[in-house]
């Protein structure tokens, strides 16, 4: 569901986290059971902000979901180290949140409801069929257990916050000499000569078993079979209920008659033409006179299609014979479309002026307007019906099935028999991978997961996922993670030590190779004496794809070369081995301006500049704050 919304909303032009940071928030942050409610003694806030604070739940919850999200991306546990980092890091943006919504609303800066609204009714996931429906809103709010006026205070706040960040971003500026700067920089090509010294040339013939023990014993948490369990599910699909759904033929015709508008063909007409373009410094007499040249030749006979293709200046249609295809009359602009609607088959027309030039028209078919019957319409509405039914069934059985969850001795079995859920089993469901049928679905796995669902042995659910599946889950057995047999990991560590000792090694030659460069030694009988192989120099840009990214960015980030001798530098690389990079030489090309990409790039520079003055106003907000946070806050 989110994916859905974050590929559906337009980007705006500095900050468009208006609406998908507040459900970035309340789908994901807040879990699959709402604010959970962790007990605590005399400290209740996570932090306090000025005058505000920061609740427990508020922070421990916006922890689950940054916890779930590590996990995903790195699909391991964290250390402590990693661990008490992210608290903080998410401990911190919760804070400057309330800091900048603060200081909006003293700035004089509000949301109206009227502007809330219409923000909440243009959300994709609260629609169904481009339409605003407050039931679907309802639903979908109810799988997170958040209220509508809960979500309506989230995304009021954020809404705020992104005023003001806009009106910052908007303020920027850049002049002409920083633009020209920007552009030197950003087109500038650096002469470069590399060469690079593999791990596998330095790693040596033999590992010994003691290495391989200590390295297993070192980074045991490396080598650690991931947490999983064996779950049974039940699952509800949309289209299941859809074809339960009680659809009378009665039904079908009263939505028929409700909707007949719906099903209205307005006439079309299919055209060719011959434009003759507006252009710049062009009398408009000889335009149109080139025009009624053109209009009496077809009117004489000539081929309207050669003519088109040889003389049209519409690049769209000319190569086609200027086939303009079938088309309805709010296609074309108005003296285009009134003339063509007042032609009769193989009539020719013209010269007829728009803001575009002078056509002629030749009109060749006619399709009549017509309104599709009941029987044509049929299959259109009933799927339609269906599936409004199933949508609102789906509602109902997930607040039937959270009642029921919540009751005392709640019996899996018996819920899948009573709502006709679909049963299976996943085996082996891995915390960060999931497992098949089900998926990897972050939420999921917060609901597998949770205390309740692994400790408690409480069902698990309903959880919608996606827009057509509603799940339950009951977990059968939880497998913690454990160490691998040193003998199942052997080849990976020796892997591991090979490339260590390789990268060293080679790092060691490739700093050694740097004085020799440094003191006058050519490159050539450098690279000769390592027994690698090295291109000449060449020229490079930043975005050159042809040279390895972090050879790249050393390239760049180095001063420039001042005077014979190049700038060296000698490096490991992230892949294992080293790196020798010498630079002998900078230039900024003189290439024509393009004045498309002048402007598209001036936009980019001025967002970003957006983007820092931003960051620079939040961190001033926060600098002079009175901010205490609570030391306990994720215990």
């Amino acid at each position: 569901m989110l994916q859905r919304i974050r590929d559906s909303l337009q980007a705006q032009k500095w900050f468009a986290y208006t609406i998908l940071g507040v459900l970035a928030l309340v789908f994901a942050a807040w879990g699959v059971y709402g604010l959970v409610d962790f007990g605590m003694g005399a400290v209740t806030y996570a932090a306090k902000v000025e005058d505000e604070t920061i609740s427990m739940d508020e922070a421990r919850n916006a922890w689950l979901r940054e916890q779930n999200a590590w996990q995903q991306r790195f699909r391991r546990e964290m250390t402590p180290e990693e661990q008490k980092s992210l608290q903080e890091q998410t401990l911190e943006a919760q804070v400057r949140d309330v800091l900048l919504t603060a200081h909006a609303r003293e700035l004089g800066y509000r949301v109206t409801d009227a502007k809330l609204a219409e923000a909440i009714r243009n959300l994709p996931a609260f629609q169904v069929d481009g339409r605003y429906s407050p039931d679907v809103a309802k639903a979908v709010l109810a799988q997170v257990g958040m209220s509508v006026p809960a979500f309506e205070v989230e995304m009021r706040r954020e809404m705020l916050r992104t005023q003001l960040q806009n009106a910052i971003g908007n303020s920027d500026f850049l002049t002409s000499r920083e633009l020209e700067r920007l552009r030197a920089l950003a087109n500038e090509e650096r002469e470069v000569r590399y060469l690079i010294l593999p791990a596998e040339k330095y790693a040596g013939a033999q590992v010994e078993d003691e290495a391989v023990k200590a390295y297993y014993e070192q980074h045991r948490d490396e080598f650690l079979t991931p947490e999983s369990v064996h779950l049974q599910y039940g699952e509800l699909r949309l289209q299941q209920l859809a074809a339960q759904a009680p659809i009378a033929e009665s039904d079908l015709r009263k939505e028929y008659e409700r909707t007949k508008d719906q099903y209205v063909e307005p006439e079309k007409r299919r055209a060719r033409h011959i434009l003759v373009a507006t252009e710049a410094g062009k009398d408009d007499a000889a335009l149109l006179k080139e025009a009624e040249e053109l209009a009496a030749r077809a009117q004489k006979g000539e081929d309207f299609a050669a003519l088109a293709r040889e003389h049209s200046d519409d690049t769209g249609s000319a190569a086609q014979g200027g086939d303009l295809g079938w088309a309805e009359r709010s296609y074309f602009v108005a003296p285009f479309s009134d003339a063509l609607f007042s032609m009769s088959p193989g009539e020719i027309r013209g010269p007829v002026k728009t803001e575009f030039g002078y056509h002629i028209i030749k009109l060749e078919e006619v399709q009549p307007g017509r309104t599709r019957s009941f029987e044509e319409a049929r299959a259109e509405i009933e799927s339609r019906l269906r599936q409004d039914w199933a949508i609102e069934r789906l509602g109902d059985v997930h607040e039937q099935l959270e009642r029921k969850i919540g009751e005392p001795g709640a019996d899996f079995d018996a819920l899948v028999q009573e709502f006709g859920l679909q049963a299976g089993e996943v085996a082996e469901f891995l915390r960060g991978g999931g497992g098949a049928p089900l998926g990897s679905d972050p939420e999921l796995q917060d609901l597998v997961f949770s205390s309740e669902v692994l400790d408690e042995r409480r069902i698990g659910g309903p959880l919608a996922l996606g827009e057509d599946r509603l799940i339950i889950v009951k977990v059968l057995e939880h497998r913690e993670r454990a160490p691998k047999p040193l003998e199942q990991v052997r080849d990976q560590i020796v892997a591991a030590i090979r490339k260590e000792r390789g990268t060293a090694a080679a790092l060691e030659q490739a700093e050694a190779a740097r004085e020799r460069l440094e003191s006058g030694t050519p490159f050539e009988t450098v690279a000769k004496d390592l027994g690698v192989d090295a291109a000449p120099a060449r020229f490079v840009g930043r975005g050159d794809p042809s040279l390895p990214a972090q050879i790249r960015e050393t390239v760049f980030e180095a001063p420039k070369p001042n005077g014979e001798r190049p700038i060296v530098r000698a490096f490991a690389l992230d892949e294992g081995g080293a790196a020798l990079v010498a630079l002998t030489g900078v230039r900024v090309p003189e290439t024509p301006e393009n004045p498309q990409v002048a402007a598209f790039q001036a936009q980019q520079w001025l967002f970003s500049h957006g983007v820092g003055d931003v960051a620079a106003y939040v961190e001033e907000l926060r600098r002079t704050a009175r901010v205490k946070k609570n030391p306990q806050a994720f215990q």
